[in-house]
């Protein structure tokens, strides 16, 4: 089932829709916790707490974490294992995103599923992710 914008935004915030430039969500799990971006960096960034990471190969430009956040631009070919000094959100205040429904927000879309989370930009790049794997595309 998919989400309308607002709908999906009153779902996951407290505020009104025109005034949300990201919103918080988690899977069911609370190992996933992601925020998508409607600001000067649009995309979505999903970080986990426990996987068994399928890329392991750190780039040598990365000092920071790297290696559990995955990354999508709006405008970008394909979704990235991100390097990262921080959290994408609080835990706390994210909303449960259910296994099964969708969430659209700018120019990116995320579902929730069983096997795990897939978040699109609107040329259909970016990830999926789950504890055992991930995949960028």
């Amino acid at each position: 089932m998919r989400l309308p914008v607002c709908l999906g935004l009153a779902l996951l915030a407290a505020s009104p829709c025109a005034a949300q430039d990201y919103i918080l969500f988690k899977s069911p799990s609370g190992n996933i916790l992601c925020g998508i971006f409607d600001d000067d960096y649009p995309g979505a960034r999903c970080d986990m707490r426990s996987l068994t990471p399928s890329f392991t190969r750190r780039p040598a430009d990365c000092d920071l974490e790297w290696g559990s956040s995955f990354w999508i631009g709006a405008d970008a070919r394909r979704g990235e294992v991100a390097c990262v000094g921080d959290i994408v959100g609080s835990a706390d205040e994210a909303q449960v995103l259910n296994y099964g429904r969708i969430l659209s927000f700018g120019s990116i879309t995320c579902i929730s599923e069983e096997i795990g989370v897939s978040c699109t930009n609107d040329e259909g790049h970016g990830f999926t992710i789950a504890k055992a794997r991930q995949q960028l595309y």
